[in-house]
């Protein structure tokens, strides 16, 4: 402010002024703060817009997510009580017909296909020996020849039956009348999946298929059997899944770790799982599933289930010892305690962020977080025309067309000023504190541009979670990730996962894998010495 000259003024008026320039200052001060606080309550009211916006999506909107924003479009909420009546579409092709962009062409030997697939029975429509008279002349009518005039898929329910295992015993006939004493032989049987229980290979894994596949919860099961007939606690089934998965599944389970370990790639991520009875815990508290996964290098995939009570990167680092490759998460800070691996970090969760910072009401095309979001769909965009490349060609085209963009990236960032707890703030934050990470990508072609192939191998069990919501104890929470372990391996080597599942429960209790652990080589999902029917029938 400008002084000025007071000389030949009285006191007065000079106090006058004085207290007017104190006015002035502390004015202006108040300014200056109620500036601040209504920037500081503009961000707090985006951020509280946000995590609405967020809350309604998760409640109402579609889960998947999208490579290009939607403007002006309406959504439509699903639900199962008309999903028939929603998913209908008399226009809907059957499976003899192949859809074409523009017009429906049939499609060749769909039919020869599906027959070799699965068993045909033919239903004959004959006439009665009493029709086969011609109605002009009444002369016997010959056989003409046949026609296939239709063909219907049949189901058939399941169907329970009680195994009664009946044991021959034999004793020698010249021993007895010679000494006496008689030499009895019993013929061998099978060994039990579970001792002193009704539990069969087939049961066990039917029971495991529901649960763990079909996302059917124990006491839906519990209900399912007793309209068949057979009363079963759901306190039972639980039994058996924790004995099998126990007994037989765990080895399996530690075996498949140990080829993992000795992967290139690793990829990894969390979840959250409500375990009621857990000592120090209460029943509210979150524990957490973990999952770590092979990556895209060729081998056999593998996909690993691990329970633990928190979510420490302590978990992380023991699950991991003896790991030295490239270990591909989210930003998550725990898995920095993981020694001796290089982190790699994942597009996909960056783009999200974008996504989230994008406008919610004015025009979204244009503004920071759209730039943001369509320099990840590029990167993206370039990869897709890659995923056939073995990983020295993936690395050179990355060094080609991904580098610019991605440097591109990194200049246009720098020229970004964002709301300090804004949404974008936080896509931009993420991005320079994960800025190593997400440009390791190019260095080796085996790494891949997200960690979805973690994000995707963890979505079995957060379906399913929906249907049981939390276990009841630590041990069925632990029985559980085993499970899922050997059923989303399985079903990545492409096994029929029901039936190799009965495999694995008719085979392994007979085997001394204890002392042998080289037998348990010939279980594991990839391995040549399955039977056919293990497999697929697309294998």
């Amino acid at each position: 402010m400008e002084k000025i000259n007071l000389e030949g003024v009285s006191p007065e008026i000079i106090s006058y002024i004085t207290r007017l320039e104190t006015q002035l200052t502390e004015q202006s001060t108040q300014l200056q703060v109620q500036s601040q606080t209504v920037e500081s309550q503009k961000v707090r009211i985006d951020q509280l817009m946000n995590r609405l916006a967020n809350f309604q999506k998760t409640l109402y909107g579609q889960s998947s997510e999208k490579s290009k924003y939607v403007l002006g479009e309406d959504t439509q909420q699903l639900s199962l009580f008309n999903e028939a009546e929603a998913e209908a579409n008399r226009n809907a092709p059957e499976p003899d017909k192949v859809a074409v962009a523009g017009h429906t062409r049939k499609a060749k030997r769909t039919k020869e296909e599906l027959a070799a697939d699965l068993p045909v029975v033919e239903i004959l429509c004959d006439l009665e020996e009493e029709q086969r008279v011609c109605e002009k002349c009444g002369s016997e009518l010959r056989l003409l020849g046949k026609e296939t005039v239709r063909e219907e898929l049949e189901i058939i329910p399941a169907q329970v039956r009680l195994l009664r295992y009946i044991r021959h015993s034999y004793v020698c006939k010249n021993c007895e009348k010679e000494t006496g004493e008689a030499t009895i032989v019993k013929a061998p049987t099978p060994v039990p999946v579970i001792k002193k229980s009704l539990a069969s290979a087939s049961t066990v894994a039917h029971v495991m298929y529901q649960k763990y596949v079909n996302a059917m919860p124990l006491s839906r099961q519990e209900k399912d059997w007793a309209n068949q007939g057979v009363v079963l606690s759901r306190a039972t089934l639980a039994n058996w899944v924790i004995r099998a998965a126990t007994d037989w599944l765990l080895p399996l389970w530690e075996t498949l770790k140990m080829h993992l370990l000795n992967q290139a790639v690793i990829h990894a991520d969390e979840t959250v799982i409500q375990v009621l009875q857990e000592e120090g815990k209460k029943p509210s508290s979150e524990s957490r599933m973990w999952v770590y996964c092979s990556g895209n290098t060729g081998a056999a995939p593998i996909i690993l289930y691990e329970y633990q009570p928190t979510r420490s990167g302590e978990h992380a680092r023991r699950f991991l010892e003896g790991f030295h490759g490239f270990l591909q998460t989210d930003g998550y800070s725990g898995y920095n305690k993981v020694p001796e691996v290089t982190r790699c970090g994942c597009w996909a969760h960056q783009r999200r962020k974008y996504e989230e910072a994008m406008p919610k009401t004015g025009t979204v095309e244009g503004s920071a977080a759209t730039q943001g979001f369509e320099y990840c769909n590029e990167l993206f965009a370039i990869e897709k025309d890659w995923k056939e490349l073995n990983p020295e060609d993936r690395k050179r085209k990355r060094q080609e067309r991904s580098r610019p963009v991605l440097e591109a990236y990194w200049s246009w960032l720098e020229s970004v000023n964002a709301l300090q707890g804004s949404k974008l703030g936080e896509a931009i934050t993420y991005s320079v504190n994960q800025k190593a990470t997400l440009s390791m990508f190019l260095e080796d072609g085996r790494i891949e541009l997200s960690n979805n192939r973690a994000e995707n191998a963890i979505r079995p069990f957060v379906v399913g979670r929906k249907s049981w919501q939390f276990s009841a104890t630590k041990k069925g929470a632990q029985s559980s990730a085993i499970v899922y372990s050997i059923v989303e391996t399985a079903k990545a080597n492409n096994l029929n996962i029901y039936m190799y599942l009965v495999h694995l429960f008719n085979e392994m209790p007979g085997l001394d894998f204890k002392n042998n652990p080289y037998l348990l080589e010939d279980m594991i999902p990839w391995s040549l010495k399955l039977p056919d029917y293990c497999y697929n029938k697309k294998h």
